[in-house]
């Protein structure tokens, strides 16, 4: 890392309406080192960058690239002044092929086979120097996550840019592909290139970063070189107050059998992918599932869920559950499963719906939400304000439109509408997903309340160490199959990875 500065902010101010998004933030951004901002949901961390990138115009304040002041009204201009940006969701066109999609708006002319050719060698070179390897010639929608994250860094560097922002990059990968990713990125420190990576992720700092910038409520409050500060303290930065960082919780109080289900399994356009699986939950008990993604956890879910149909056979507190399709969410529901989807945004919410709808999912039909024949929306609205108080959801607003929420807030709204059900069993995907360090902390905590209430908890997380410090028993799934069962308290983190990728004692 040099003393040279890559890029520096000076003043930085933007308004939404009478929201301040950014207030004043000056930051400094050393070349050839990889610089993380961190910060609570609604922090403006994405703001900031968004207006380094020319996404947004700032209301105040300067920005110099290279110590040069340095307008930046458009992504055209941040890409000329070597400036690429990978964003949490991909803007790739999904049936063009990694080539196509490389040199979508930097063609040369009107004829593409010139570009192409210059493409394609310039993409060998590029993959070659830093391990971003990648078939040129494979479409994006036959790509694996990981790898259309290194589609987007490639598109960054054939436009030449030196300075890399990557917004939550790790948000959508499994443990094995951040891994990766991070080897990519020091890659790409030791040839010189700025990162400036957005995370909410303490450990991904500690691991990948020279220095560090916390944002709080729009402000910058601190920015300190990585290794001579630490986890907690970097917690207390952003949410403003201590932060637990391990989840505190009592020896489970087992009780009666909720969930008994046996030989489940899910086939998809003719092929299996829930595999003969055996599962029971008692009442006191949080049951986590490890594993990477892809392996079967989603169809477990759903079909508990009533989202898709499947086989076997499955008993909540003794009633027999319907499998085959003909029973659906709302009759899971008012047998007395909560559910919390792994996707929020396609399967928790309508994104263009007020928050007040979006918590009457599922619901409204409840006598408590009528007036006669209709929905007493007021008390819709009544009770979705007393529950975003008690779930600190910010802003505490039930008519905004949910899209408008942070992640972080959204999850707390569906958590809110599970969790305050009541319900025997609940299905928890991913409960943190994109999801801040104070919103982690709030939500393991009404995980945990639920479970000494008597409640029994499935709990799918691709955060091995989130299902180790939550559950009370973890099963390993691999390849539709459950590879094992093991005692949280007494199992390791090197044990259940053998068993995610499907090595056994016996095997």
């Amino acid at each position: 890392m040099t003393g040279d500065t890559a890029i520096e902010l000076r003043g930085i101010s933007k308004a939404f309406g009478s929201v301040q998004a950014n207030k004043d933030i000056h930051i400094r951004v050393a070349k050839g080192s990889i610089h993380g901002i961190i910060g609570e949901n609604g922090a403006g961390k994405s703001t900031l960058m968004s207006i380094l990138y020319g996404f947004y115009r700032a209301d105040s304040g300067q920005i110099l690239v290279d110590g040069r002041e340095t307008p930046i009204p458009d992504s055209q201009a941040a890409i000329r002044a070597g400036i690429g940006m990978v964003f949490q969701h991909f803007k790739l066109v999904q049936n063009f092929t990694v080539l196509e999609n490389v040199i979508l708006g930097v063609e040369d002319g009107r004829l593409l086979r010139p570009s192409l050719a210059k493409a394609r060698k310039e993409l060998a070179r590029l993959s070659k120097d830093y391990g971003l390897e990648v078939d040129p010639d494979a479409k994006i929608e036959d790509l694996s996550v990981g790898y259309q994250q290194r589609v987007e860094i490639l598109k960054a560097l054939y436009r030449q840019a030196d300075i890399l922002i990557l917004d939550e990059p790790t948000g959508v990968l499994t443990p094995a592909e951040a891994d990766h990713l991070f080897r990519i990125l020091r890659g790409l420190r030791e040839q010189g290139k700025t990162v400036i990576l957005i995370t909410h992720k303490l450990r991904e700092i500690m691991d990948i970063t020279d220095e560090v910038s916390v944002m709080r409520r729009g402000e910058m409050i601190a920015s300190v070189v990585t290794r001579e500060t630490s986890p907690p303290q970097l917690a207390e930065l952003m949410v403003g107050r201590k932060v637990l960082l391990r989840v505190d919780k009592q020896p489970a109080q087992l009780g009666e059998v909720v969930l008994q289900a046996n030989d489940l399994r899910v086939s998809h356009d003719g092929v299996e992918r829930l595999k003969g699986v055996d599962l029971t939950i008692r009442r006191g008990e949080i049951l986590g599932i490890a594993g990477v993604a892809g392996n079967g956890q989603s169809e477990l879910m759903e079909l508990l869920a009533g989202i898709v149909a499947g086989t076997g056979s499955a008993r909540l507190l003794g009633r027999e559950l319907d499998l085959s399709g003909h029973e659906d969410g709302r009759d899971r529901r008012h047998a007395g499963i909560g559910h919390v989807p792994e996707d929020r945004q396609h399967l928790g919410v309508i994104m263009d719906f007020a928050a007040w709808e979006n918590v009457a999912f599922g619901y409204h039909r409840e006598d408590a939400y009528r007036s006669g024949p209709f929905t007493d929306n007021a008390a819709l609205k009544a009770d979705t304000a007393a529950k975003m108080e008690r779930f600190d959801v910010r802003p505490p607003l039930p008519n905004l439109a949910i899209k408008h929420f942070s992640g972080g807030n959204q999850q707390k709204i569906i958590v809110a509408r599970e969790i305050e059900r009541n319900p025997d069993l609940l299905l928890i995907g991913q409960p943190t997903r994109g999801v801040d360090i104070g919103a982690i902390e709030f939500i393991h905590k009404q995980i945990v309340a639920l479970r000494d209430q008597g409640k029994a908890i499935l709990l799918v997380s691709v955060e091995l160490d989130e299902v180790m410090s939550l559950s009370d028993r973890v099963a390993v799934m691999f390849d539709g199959r459950i590879m094992g069962v093991r005692d949280a308290a007494t199992t390791n983190e090197r044990e259940l990875g053998l068993l995610m990728a499907g090595v056994t004692e016996t095997a």
